[in-house]
Formats: C-alpha cells, structure tokens, sequence
C-alpha cells in the first residue's frame, strides 16, 4: 500500500511539473532603473530591460504601454522560446520637462505571471537658455518676447499701458519705429535707436474712451526696423473693453436694469448642408432703468441682425433674429451670439445656437 501511494505522489509531481513547465514565464534582471541626472539639452535616453524566459512555452510580449507621451516604449515582436531573451527598451525625451521624473510602463504578455510593471526614473537639468528661448520673436535684428500686446480688460473711460521687452540680437545699431498705429494707440521704442545687444521696450497706451467700441477687439499694428517693414513684422493687439460699473450704489444698482432672455440656447438637430436657420432671442428688460443693448457680435457662420432699438424700457421686450448659414460646414456646431448691455450683473450675455450640419 505504501509503494502505491509513493508512486501516486511521485506521479502526481511529475505531471504537475509537465504541466507547468508548458507555461511561459518573463523574468526581468532588473525592473527599476535609475538614469540619474541627465541634461535636457542632450536629447532622448534609452534603457534595455532585459528579460528571459524561464517558463517552458513560448513567449509572446502583447503590448507595452507607458504613462505619458514622453517615454516610447519598444520591445521584442517575436515569440522568445523556453530560456530564450528578450527586452523591452524605454526611451524617455528630457525636451521641457525640467527636474525629477519616475514614469512607469506596463508590460502585457502571455506570461503566467500576468501584467509586469517597470520603472524609470532621473533627474532632468534644464538647459541653458538663450536669448532666442526668451524673445522668442524676431523681426530683423530685433527679438521680442512676444508678439501679441494682450491689455486684458480696460474699462470704457480708461486708458491702459502695456510694456514688451525688446532687445538688440545684431551686430548693428537699430532704429525701430510703428506704422497702421491705430487713433485710440498710443505706441514708442524706448530708447528708439538700440546698441547691439542692448534691451529696450515697446510702451503702448491703449484709449478705450478713442475706441469708443465694447467687447473683445483686435488690431494689428506692423513694425519698422531700419527703415524696413516687412509682413512678419507685425504686433497683434487685443483689449477687451467693459463697462466700469465700480462706483454704483446699492440703490443704483437695486434701480439697474436687468437683461432676462426666453431660452438661451436653441438647438436647430439637423440641417442641410446650404440651408439657413433663423432664430429670434426674445429679450425683457426685467429691471428698474432703462437696457441699454451696447453691442451684438455673432461667432462665425452666424449672422445677428441688429434689433429694432437698442434701449428697452423696463418691462419691454425686444427680438434679436439670428441666422446661421450652413454653407461649407458639416458636422456638430456651436455658434454663440454674444449681447453686451448695460447690465451690472449680467453685461455680457452668451446665446447658443447648436445642431449638425449633414451633407447628402
């Protein structure tokens, strides 16, 4: 009985061994590796996880998969056999992405040990920068920090400065100066005339009282270095004019006007491609005082007609038709008609025109 038993058990491991030695099995040398400090400037770094197979059926890597955009993944395509290797290589790219990192990639096989983790790590120097990282902007000899004069909000009776660094990248005196200077700007180089290598400033004043327009406005003013203008050499210039309602009182503010609409967002579901929409926003002036509609500024493709009046007495109500051409687009769309008034709660105030355009 004894003998039968031993040589069930010894069975027994034999098949069990037979059975597990048809898996296949990754073991990684190492699963964490450390780059250390690596400089930015010297590009992309790449590491081998080695790995072997000690199961006994071939091996087959699915997938790698890592946790952001800046680590490529690589790895062995092919069925790696019984004590065969493999590796699975990470790539990370230091290209704006200063100090410490660890990012992880995840790799999926038939292995019986399931999905495996590795881990790559360092510490990245930034590298130098130069004067073209910070005037990123070049016309001519002269750089830029931007070129774009953003005065954000200005208040409708203000007038508002904004400041731009320049400096002097040639090896040559430059003399810069404007044209297109629009009557509401006031623009000048400080100093005019720039020794090599020397900064200066661009000091604009925008007039919001000159421009005597509401809302978010753009201009485009060109520059002139040495005498030349060229179409590169152009600043854009953005202010967003509102209206100053600081100084009210509770009791005039408790007296404002009050703009309420019907239904702030129409949907049209499906139209043609070619065919038109037309709308009317109905607004009331649930205030005290009178409404004053200020402006009406459609997004493109959409077309606000202007009402009828634009003061709307207490209680009144006024129409704003809309119209959304659909000629040359196709798919979902999101118009918006923007209304500014001369409410202190609600001045800017944002209807919706939604559907999908279907071509035939």
């Amino acid at each position: 009985m004894k003998r039968i038993i031993s040589g069930l058990i010894f069975v027994s491991i034999i098949f069990s061994g037979f059975s597990q030695s048809k898996n296949p099995s990754i073991s990684f040398e190492n699963t964490t590796h450390d780059f250390g400090t690596i400089r930015e400037e010297a590009g992309k770094v790449t590491h081998r996880f080695e790995f072997v197979n000690t199961g006994g059926g071939p091996l087959l890597i699915q997938n790698v998969s890592a946790t952001c955009g800046c680590t490529a993944p690589d790895w062995t395509k092919q069925p790696v056999p019984p004590g065969g290797k493999g590796f699975v290589a990470a790539t990370y790219n230091p290209a704006g992405r200063p100090n410490a990192f660890t990012k992880y990639l995840y790799v999926d096989s038939n292995a019986e040990q399931g999905r495996a983790k590795l881990t790559i790590k360092g510490v990245v120097t930034p590298k130098p920068r130069t004067i073209e990282d910070d005037y990123r902007y070049s016309m001519g000899g002269l750089r830029l920090k931007a070129n774009h004069l953003a005065f954000g909000n200005v208040k409708n009776g203000d007038e508002k400065d904004y400041r731009l660094e320049v400096i002097n990248n040639s090896d040559q005196k430059l003399m810069a100066g404007f044209e297109r200077v629009p009557s509401h700007m006031k623009m000048k180089f400080v100093p005019e005339t720039l020794k090599p290598g020397e900064k200066g400033y661009i000091i604009a004043t925008y007039d919001a009282a000159e421009k005597g327009d509401w809302g978010m406005l753009i201009d485009r003013v060109n520059v002139r270095v040495n005498g030349k203008s060229d179409r590169n050499y152009r600043l854009v210039v953005s202010a967003n004019i509102i209206e100053d309602f600081s100084g009210m009182s509770a009791a005039e503010l408790a007296n404002a006007p009050q703009v309420t609409v019907d239904d702030a967002e129409v949907n049209f579901g499906k139209l043609e491609q070619n065919e038109k929409f037309e709308h009317d926003f109905v607004l009331t002036n649930t205030g005290n005082s009178t409404l004053y509609i200020r402006k009406i500024k459609a997004s493109c493709g959409c077309t606000a007609v202007q009402p009828e009046k634009k003061q709307v007495e207490p209680g009144e109500r006024v129409k704003i038709k809309t119209i959304f051409n659909s000629a040359g687009k196709r798919g979902n769309q999101n118009k918006n008609v923007t209304i500014i008034t001369n409410d202190p709660k609600r001045s800017n105030l944002i209807l919706r025109i939604r559907g999908e355009v279907v071509v035939s």
